[in-house]
């Protein structure tokens, strides 16, 4: 026991360095620029070499990302929100500017960003973590493309993920006049942006921690991993989640509270804080949450392959063709098992409802063959009725490198072909497999001489 709680001080020792460090991030967005630079409070991190011995496929992937071929920094992002943001505010794209929450409102229709897409996280885990609390949480919106955050009384965070660069940070003032809005990259996002819990590339993150009262964490849960395959037991913690029915088994809506090593913890009920009055809408609801995990797993992993290939391109005077392939086999199998839904946990006994706003909302720009969508949800085991991602239908899937496509189409085509002997997707029913190979067909191209 004595052992237990001293990993968990020295653990919680460490997240209060890590919070130390994320201040000195966000001061200069907090205060005007006037906090400490990151450098005056941290050592140099040094670079450890691998063990001998261990194999290359043992170590993990952890480009330079700022460095060519990948120049993060460097190159023009292509994502959506890079092309619109000059529009903001102007003829071209008017916002309201008659409160804050008028002008939140205005944005996320301009930017079509569902309203009902509303998660809520209380724990200060995000880079204005000094406005973040119980009383005052963060809401994040997001479509299948733009992930938005909101602060009441803070400033505008936007993510946008471009398929070469992977997650593109920027940030705004909510503007109290006529002046206009002016979007900056966020090149601090990356600390927590580009590490093992984003597979080390530029991603999505979505923690799970235990909350104390002012929302810092007091210990941390589902650590490297993202996706649709996290345990519900394990996600949730530090957020609002409505629209559980009787399910109880998660993190969520419930603060921590850490006494000589043992951690317990305190229901903390949506609004219990803070009043529903400062947001758009009154749900956190959780199949919002469940299909922006789905989407942030997606994110990481299609943008961990991109960059493998770049990496293993340069590395190779053949070009990718004649690179060593082991380990973008590998990003490759994952991605295929993801986009195929292999490991999917199952929905709490007795399924999910889902809000109906946001259900309506989600299903408006599906493609539909024959009455049938790759958006169409089931909701009683499992979320999607057909198991076959919809983020096939995105710019961010098409502008894969084309090599590394067509090595996921052949993963998805053998896996989905009829009277397939592969046991690694033996829970795909030929009925199932048979719809979603026509959807894909008339619907994604490269599909359609596989699936004639």
């Amino acid at each position: 026991m004595r052992e237990d709680q001293n990993r968990r001080w020295l653990w919680v020792a460490g997240m209060m360095a890590g919070a130390v460090v994320a201040g000195a991030q966000s001061a200069d967005v907090t205060a005007g620029g006037k906090g400490f630079g990151l450098a005056e409070l941290v050592a140099p991190t040094k670079l450890v070499a691998p063990k001998a011995g261990v194999p290359p496929s043992a170590v993990p992937f952890q480009p330079d990302v700022n460095a060519e071929p990948h120049g993060y920094f460097t190159r023009e992002p292509k994502d959506r929100f890079t092309r619109l943001m000059n529009d903001l505010g102007t003829e071209r794209m008017p916002l309201d500017r008659a409160s804050e929450l008028a002008f939140l409102r205005s944005l996320l229709a301009a930017l079509e960003i569902p309203v009902s897409s509303q998660l809520l996280v209380f724990s200060n885990t995000s880079l204005q973590l000094s406005l973040i609390n119980p009383s005052n949480p963060r809401a994040l919106y997001f479509s299948d493309d733009l992930y938005l955050g909101y602060v009441p009384g803070g400033k505008i965070e936007v993510a946008s993920v471009d398929a070469e660069l992977g997650a593109v940070f920027y940030i705004f003032d909510i503007p109290r006049d006529a002046s206009p809005v002016r979007v900056e990259r966020a090149r601090r996002c990356m600390n927590c942006h580009a590490n093992e819990d984003t597979l080390h590339v530029p991603g999505l993150v979505v923690k799970s921690v235990a909350p104390g009262s002012g929302g810092g964490s007091l210990d941390s849960f589902r650590r490297e991993l993202s996706g649709h395959g996290v345990p519900l037991s394990e996600r949730f913690g530090g957020w609002h989640v409505t629209g559980l029915g009787a399910f109880d088994g998660h993190l969520g809506n419930r603060m921590g509270k850490l006494f000589q090593g043992e951690l317990s913890w305190t229901p903390l009920p949506p609004a219990t804080r803070f009043s529903w009055g400062r947001y758009p809408v009154t749900t956190s609801d959780l199949l919002a949450h469940l299909v922006h995990e789905h989407q942030v797993g997606f994110v990481n992993r299609l943008v961990r392959a991109q960059y493998r290939a770049r990496a293993l391109r340069q590395g190779s005077p053949g070009g990718l063709a004649s690179a060593p392939s082991a380990e973008l086999d590998a990003d490759v199998r994952d991605l295929v098992r993801y986009l195929l839904f292999a490991d999917e946990v199952p929905l709490p006994e007795g399924g999910v409802t889902g809000d109906a706003g946001f259900k309506s909302a989600f299903s408006r720009n599906r493609r539909e063959i024959e009455g049938r969508s790759l958006k169409d949800f089931d909701l009683k085991t499992r979320l999607f009725r057909h198991r076959c991602s919809y983020l096939v239908h995105t710019a961010l899937f098409e502008g894969l490198d084309p090599e590394v496509r067509s090595r996921v189409v052949r993963g998805m085509v053998s896996a989905l072909k009829p009277g397939s002997d592969n046991a690694e997707f033996a829970y795909l029913g030929e009925e199932e497999k048979a719809k979603t190979r026509a959807i894909l067909h008339r619907t994604v191209p490269g599909f359609e001489k596989a699936f004639p």
